[in-house]
């Protein structure tokens, strides 16, 4: 039987044909770079990126406190993560002690609290000048947690050295510091000292702060250090007493202790102001809320934690969240190993929603029309074939 061909005009059309439906169905070349997805932004809500004051109440919400002179403020709570309010969450300003609360929750674990270490000369030597010590001497041994005592409640760089050694020294204790804040999602904050004495660069934000006193809420010795009013020190025969400096939990220096304030870390110096982390327990909720350097100078930093934890206690069911502590999950990144083609349907995904296996029909239509496509090559072949010998005077039958 003879061969009929197509005509060449049919074939032409035909492959073009089937290798645009194979295109279509396959999808990029083998090897080709997917498009990366747009990074997810540093914080939870853009709002909290913008300046001035930030929050969404409802309309029975009760009013801002208008007396808050501070440079930057957070209100959030402490259970869910939820900012209620901020002015200026992200402006980086020097965070002073409050930046020993970022110290502990990186050393503390390290560090048994009954480890008893003996203090050298060299671990003091470099306490910056003006320092809020609380009596550490060289050649004295105290135990970790007398230590700890010393950092919560006044607020001693001279502990906070003694512990950085303790921990692999200064220089692994700024880095560790600084990897934590960022596990931490605390991207404003850059640590040159761990004590929070001024040093050029050495920066945090009302925010960060705030990330790092509900973080701290979570330790349960974090916790019991920092709510601590008073305590001897170092605990045994040769002591005194020390008292916590945080005046909202004691009350001290004519200022109210507050109702169910829990802690966290305040601090001073010439460079950052008064600074404040400040945690309060009321009903079911607790709040905290961040201060950083108020304008209105002397205890102003205590009073307006606490218009502003008042504030949060009241509006916190009528307003809501302008944004999240907790830290931006980042989106998993390409395999960028493997061919985008190889990728195109992923084997947990081999069933779409309605039970049907289309992916399994797709591959199967790409894989006629590349079928398709062979044996029209194969015939044109043969064509060409069977037309130079009918040229020499033979002849193709079957």
């Amino acid at each position: 039987m003879a061969i009929r061909f197509l005509p060449r005009s049919s074939v032409v059309p035909a492959a073009a044909l089937s290798a645009g439906l194979l295109a279509c169905l396959t999808g990029p070349a083998a090897g080709a770079e997917p498009t990366p997805p747009k990074p997810l932004p540093a914080y939870s809500s853009s709002l909290l990126d913008r300046p001035g004051t930030q929050v969404r109440p409802d309309s029975d919400a009760p009013p801002l406190p208008r007396d808050v002179s501070a440079l930057a403020w957070v209100v959030a709570d402490a259970r869910t993560g939820d900012v209620l309010a901020a002015h200026d969450a992200h402006r980086r300003l020097p965070p002073a002690s409050t930046l020993k609360s970022l110290f502990a929750l990186t050393a503390l674990p390290r560090l048994d609290p009954a480890t008893r270490h003996t203090v050298t000369d060299a671990e003091l030597a470099r306490v910056g000048a003006g320092s809020s010590l609380v009596g550490v001497a060289a050649g004295r041994t105290y135990r970790v947690a007398d230590l700890w005592r010393g950092v919560f409640l006044s607020s001693g760089n001279d502990a906070v050295h003694v512990l950085a050694e303790m921990n692999g020294g200064m220089a692994r204790t700024v880095r560790e510091m600084r990897a934590k804040a960022r596990a931490l999602g605390a991207h404003d904050t850059r640590v040159v000292s761990p004590d929070g004495y001024d040093a050029p660069g050495q920066v945090s934000s009302a925010f960060d702060l705030a990330v790092f006193g509900r973080a701290g809420l979570a330790d349960p010795q974090f916790t019991r250090y920092c709510s601590t009013p008073v305590a001897s020190f170092p605990s045994g025969r040769w002591s005194y007493p020390i008292q916590n400096t945080n005046r909202l939990l004691t009350g001290a220096d004519g200022v109210a202790r507050y109702p169910g304030l829990i802690g966290v870390k305040n601090g001073y110096t010439s460079g950052a102001g008064n600074t404040l982390i400040a945690a309060a327990h009321r009903g079911a909720r607790t709040l905290v809320v961040t201060v950083m350097n108020p304008q209105n100078g002397g205890f102003a930093v205590y009073e307006e934690a606490r218009r502003l934890l008042d504030w949060g206690f009241a509006a916190a069911d009528r307003v809501r969240p302008v944004g999240s502590l907790l830290p931006a999950k980042p989106r998993k990144a390409p395999d960028r190993a493997r061919p985008a083609a190889a990728a195109f349907v992923p084997p947990e995904r081999a069933e779409s929603e309605d039970g049907s296996d289309w992916p399994a029909l797709v591959l199967v239509g790409a894989g006629a029309a590349a079928l398709l496509a062979g044996c029209v090559v194969i015939v044109r072949r043969r064509a060409a074939t069977v037309a130079r010998r009918a040229g020499a005077g033979g002849e193709f039958t079957r």
